[in-house]
């Protein structure tokens, strides 16, 4: 279906992304394993960590009887614990996602300059004019997005529930006004039939990944499964056997009798889909190169800045580390989310209505 590009928005060409830990480096954070369990203990503070984050990091989520997940599981499992200090190791959209929902929480982030490419693509000046020319369109927010954005959103979406919920609203006949990524986007367009303005943003992880080079990889491996994030352009998605969110490509693996999977996403997936496929042959998914060294390598840089260093340094010395949200855009975020978390709870149990 037609996607129509919006332009005039500010889409940086390119990020001041931050340094790649060296071998030295992941080797002090494990170094720091039993160091960062103990002040987790400490300061009786709930670890929810993202999947794109180190291995290290996830073994001390699962450790410290904390969470790894998806951003909107992170948020809803802080929500949910009983513990008043939360410490998001991800990037600065899922802290606030966090706070949004735990308002009367102290959430404490390893690094505030984590930032996410997808958020950067999307400023809420930029929004806020846009939504003038498309007066009449319901504004469709992707999680990875700031609170300030989010404030400005009909609704949230993730990208495991986004083209039902583009099916939903054009059952209501509303113009899509979709953000901020363009590979999703196109995804959400093609899958529910529908026609959508979309911000031109993307992630420089996915939209790394290069279907030329995967023929070539598929080619060698005939019988392995290509499983794909929509992140990632619509020719790489094109050749996917399954589509999906990080959490769904997991439990896709899981589920799947393939011995060899091909997946295009953020490597770090690869800890959680091994221990729930320890005899599968994992394959990561070429990526473009740029003067002969990839652009992510299928690795989120400011994901890496989630060091355990700097989480003992958030527990320790909130300074610096405390993340807050400004009271009205917090209150206007939490609509739209709510609103989602109400959509995908109806979609489970086959009671959409036109109310939501």
């Amino acid at each position: 279906m037609a996607v129509h590009m919006i332009e005039g928005v500010s889409i940086p060409e390119s990020f001041d992304l931050p340094v790649m830990p060296t071998k030295e480096d992941l080797k002090k954070d494990e170094e720091l394993f039993d160091r960062a369990l103990e002040c987790l203990k400490k300061h009786d503070a709930f670890l929810i960590a993202h999947y794109y984050t180190s291995e290290t990091m996830q073994r001390l989520a699962e450790a410290s009887g904390g969470f790894i997940g998806d951003s909107l599981e992170m948020a809803r499992e802080g929500r949910d614990s009983d513990k008043q200090t939360l410490a998001v190791a991800g990037v600065r959209f899922m802290g606030e996602t966090a706070k949004i929902l735990s308002p009367q929480k102290k959430v404490v982030m390893p690094s505030l300059k984590a930032e996410c490419s997808l958020d950067l693509c999307c400023s809420a000046d930029d929004l806020a004019r846009v939504k003038e020319q498309y007066p009449n369109a319901t504004v469709v927010a992707y999680a990875n997005t700031s609170a300030a954005v989010k404030a400005q959103a009909d609704w949230i979406v993730t990208s495991s529930l986004a083209v039902e919920l583009a099916d939903y609203l054009k059952g209501r006949n509303e113009e899509i006004l979709w953000l901020p990524d363009r590979h999703l986007g196109s995804y959400i367009a093609n899958n529910a039939k529908t026609a959508i303005h979309c911000w031109p943003g993307r992630c420089i992880v996915h939209d790394a990944f290069e279907s030329n080079a995967l023929s070539f990889v598929k080619k060698d491996n005939p019988d392995a499964l290509i499983l794909v994030h929509p992140e990632a352009p619509q020719s790489v998605v094109a050749m996917a056997d399954f589509v999906g969110s990080t959490s769904q490509i997991l439990n896709y693996a899981k589920a799947s009798d393939a011995t060899k999977l091909i997946i295009a996403t953020e490597r770090n997936i690869f800890y959680k889909i091994k221990q729930a496929c320890p005899d599968k042959i994992l394959i990561e998914a070429p990526v473009a190169s740029l003067s002969g060294h990839c652009i992510s390598c299928a690795n989120c840089p400011w994901m890496a800045l989630n060091s355990l260093e700097s989480l003992i340094d958030a527990l320790e010395n909130s300074a610096g580390h405390e993340l807050f949200v400004p009271e009205d855009i917090r209150v206007q975020a939490t609509k739209p989310l709510e609103r989602m978390l109400n959509f995908s709870k109806a979609l489970k149990e086959g009671r959409l209505d036109n109310n939501l």
